[in-house]
């Protein structure tokens, strides 16, 4: 019996093509008496023992030096992102800012009306009584402002610096009332320097 080189299988020996895939079966008396000894190209002279194939080489891994003649310049290690000192947003639970924001946003809105309706409605909220204090302090301020321009009216650059500084508390309130809808708890601008009612 012979075994066909293609698929395997045995055949007779005097078959000269395979039954089941039909390769032919000329050399395979040869190749099943000598296995391990590969057919002879009288043409082709004996090699040595090949090498491996060689990728394409890869460089040198670690520190490089740079090319001679050349500047190597020193990189800083990146700086960390900056946070902001007036942003308590973290301080406060998600579900505290989601209830009291619409108290919140009362403070900013109605002045003084706004910081007694927040009070009274959410006194027990963490974030409301921030808020509440931050409107104390808008609060405070223009009544103070109001009292030396009254004061120092025949001055008349106290009533001029009155009236830019109301427009700036105005214009920080806003800023304020849009953070509040964003979900954040950030000291307003101008007043958040102030020391008192932190």
């Amino acid at each position: 019996m012979k075994i066909c080189p293609n698929c395997h299988n045995p055949v007779e020996d005097n078959t000269v093509f395979c039954v089941h895939c039909g390769a032919s079966l000329e050399n395979a008396a040869a190749q099943n008496q000598n296995p391990q000894q590969p057919p002879v190209n009288p043409q082709q002279p004996p090699q040595g023992p090949q090498q491996p194939p060689q990728g394409p080489q890869q460089p040198p891994r670690g520190p490089q030096q740079p090319p001679q003649g050349q500047q190597q310049y020193y990189r800083p290690p990146y700086a960390q992102p900056m946070v902001d000192p007036y942003d308590h947003t973290a301080e406060f639970d998600a579900k505290d800012i989601s209830d009291n924001k619409v108290y919140a946003m009362a403070v900013y809105l109605l002045g003084a009306v706004g910081i007694i309706i927040a009070l009274l409605a959410a006194g027990k909220s963490p974030y409301a009584s921030f808020q509440v204090r931050q409107g104390l302090k808008f609060t405070i301020i223009e009544a103070l402002a109001t009292m030396a321009s009254v004061f120092l009216v025949w001055t008349i650059i106290v009533p001029i610096a009155y009236v830019i500084l109301s427009v700036a508390l105005f214009v920080c309130k806003i800023i304020a009332f849009f953070q509040i809808c964003g979900g954040k708890a950030v000291e307003p601008y101008i007043i958040r320097s102030l020391p008192f009612l932190k």
